[in-house]
């Protein structure tokens, strides 16, 4: 790819805000590399020209460069963690505050009131929900959904709280839709919530680097409560916790002391 990749990383800067220099390069440079040829551009700064003068194409890479990839109910051994050892200590506290970081398409948040719906109504439930992409946040409060991200989603959950609208198309219900406030959010520059009694962010931080990871572990530690859970995706592990004022109590959930 002609051009220079670091001038590039400072022109996104300038223009996005997002800082390539905490992503894996490797990995980021072959997705970008990628969208550049598919839109047959000869190089980064021709590129930057183009995202720069066109709202379309600009959406078009924030959308690709944040890797959304997302389901209802993933990795389902995991949510039986979650069933089992979390929810039980979260239904102690009143007003729980739950935070879906990185939340791309809304599946996860609405995953979780599913559940939480097994034993509170409801009118008690509210999941903060962020994101760093604008388009994914619209997709996500319109809350429709094709029948491959429901596949891992218990067939009682998908009749409960979803609207057949044909052709393989499903619409979450109003009601699991209030449950859940979406927000735009980046999480390494911008400010993070407090108080949580829950954090989930899973899948994502396998795209950034070692220094950005341990800034986000960190910001997760002060964002929890005591005793508050922290739970990631099933490729991502903290090598340190205790460095961050977290224990393991499962595989990939995480407790502060």
């Amino acid at each position: 790819m002609a051009d220079n990749y670091e001038t590039f990383k400072t022109q996104v800067l300038r223009l996005t805000g997002i800082d390539l220099e905490s992503y894996k390069e490797n990995q980021m440079k072959r997705r970008i590399d990628s969208l550049i040829r598919r839109n047959r551009i000869r190089g980064y700064s021709e590129y930057v020209d183009l995202i720069r003068n066109n709202t379309e194409k600009y959406e078009e890479f924030i959308n690709y460069l944040t890797i959304n990839v997302s389901e209802f109910w993933r990795n389902p051994e995991q949510w039986e963690v979650l069933e089992n050892l979390v929810i039980p200590e979260l239904l102690k506290h009143d007003n729980m505050k739950i935070w879906s970081a990185a939340c791309s398409t809304g599946d996860e948040p609405y995953s979780l009131v599913m559940l939480l719906n097994k034993y509170i109504d409801l009118s008690k439930i509210n999941i903060y929900a962020t994101d760093i992409d604008k388009q994914v946040l619209a997709k996500a409060r319109n809350g429709v959904y094709d029948g491959k991200s429901l596949k891992g989603l218990p067939t009682a959950y998908v009749k409960k709280y979803f609207r057949d609208r044909g052709n393989n198309v499903y619409e979450i219900n109003d009601a699991v839709k209030r449950c859940v406030t979406f927000k735009e959010h980046d999480l390494l520059k911008d400010t993070y919530p407090s108080g949580c009694d829950l954090i989930i962010c899973r899948n994502v931080l396998i795209y950034f680097t070692e220094e950005a990871k341990n800034k986000i572990y960190a910001g997760f530690n002060n964002a929890l409560k005591k005793d508050g859970f922290l739970f990631l995706g099933s490729t991502e592990q903290i090598l340190n916790p205790a460095d961050f004022n977290l224990t393991p109590i499962s595989s990939f959930f995480y407790k502060k002391r």
